[in-house]
């Protein structure tokens, strides 16, 4: 396999050191940056004539960027990557010009069903800072709604059905298989907004389904957890309905259900992703590796 000559990560790749060291031996020449570059004039300085280019899912590689850095063969997203209109490089305008990108699929799943039951039975039972209702409930019957059916969500359908949960969903696309296999039932989001008392948002980045209108249909007294890595709702549509009595809101990251609302009483979120434990780390970096080797081999 044929090294590439340079290789630059533009911010933390968010990989153990070890796996750190061991993307290094890909190339000629490797820096790694450990902060994230605040504007696109940065991110060009620091790529330079790098034809290799790995990051995480903070910075962005756009137009830009991309002109601006004629060297580069291969993007390396060291994240999720499920759709060119979701990700944090322009994709297409990358292909456009010659430039591979590949990113990692399915490889934190386990820790966000861990997380999302935790969360739930602490709330429900109340062993954390607050109580859903009055006495604590079980899990058992309780309406849960799932929007986004991808893998994340069917791994928490799976979980919340063994735990007895009344699952049912909404998704791009229905997906009858798993409907015959759990029982649950396909809803427009309208109707499982009104149907259901948790709904759980398992969506691709920069996709917002929630605003005003929905809080409004979803109702009060409900449950909102988003395990997505960025908003699925309108910041400002969330914080009016956290106004109201009896409603909660989750997401395991800040970031995930956004700054304006993170301090409220009735947020509860977390300081690191759950999909990014080390065993996930370990997963994400040989996806990672394996990309690579691929584009060297075929190159």
């Amino acid at each position: 396999m044929k090294k590439f000559k340079k290789m630059v990560a533009i911010e933390p790749t968010k990989l153990l050191p070890e796996w750190d060291q061991k993307l290094k031996e890909y190339a000629e020449e490797a820096i790694f940056y450990t902060d994230i570059p605040q504007d696109a004039q940065t991110i060009i300085e620091r790529i330079g004539d790098a034809d290799c280019v790995m990051l995480s899912f903070t910075s962005f590689i756009d137009r830009q960027v991309l002109d601006a850095c004629p060297n580069i063969r291969y993007i390396g997203i060291c994240a999720s990557l499920y759709a060119p209109e979701n990700a944090n490089v322009d994709i297409l305008y990358a292909n456009e010009k010659g430039i591979v990108v590949t990113g990692v699929r399915d490889y934190g799943d386990e820790g966000v069903k861990e997380y999302a039951i935790s969360e739930l039975v602490r709330l429900l039972q109340g062993r954390g800072p607050a109580m859903w209702k009055e006495e604590p409930l079980e899990l058992t019957d309780v309406k849960v709604g799932i929007v986004g059916m991808g893998t994340v969500g069917s791994l928490l359908a799976r979980t919340m059905e063994f735990f007895g949960m009344d699952v049912n969903y909404f998704s791009r696309t229905r997906k009858p298989g798993l409907e015959k296999e759990l029982g649950m039932d396909y809803f427009p989001l309208a109707e499982l907004l009104s149907h259901v008392d948790i709904l759980i948002t398992c969506l691709n980045k920069n996709v917002v389904l929630l605003d005003e209108a929905a809080f409004a249909t979803f109702g009060n007294g409900k449950i909102l957890m988003n395990v997505s890595i960025a908003p699925s709702h309108e910041i400002p549509a969330l914080k009016n309905w956290l106004a109201q009595p009896g409603n909660f809101a989750f997401s395991d990251t800040e970031a995930g259900l956004g700054a304006e609302v993170i301090d409220l009483p009735n947020a509860f979120t977390g300081k690191t992703n759950a999909g990014l434990t080390s065993l996930a780390k370990v997963r994400l970096a040989q996806k990672v590796i394996k990309n690579i080797e691929v584009f060297q081999t075929k190159g």
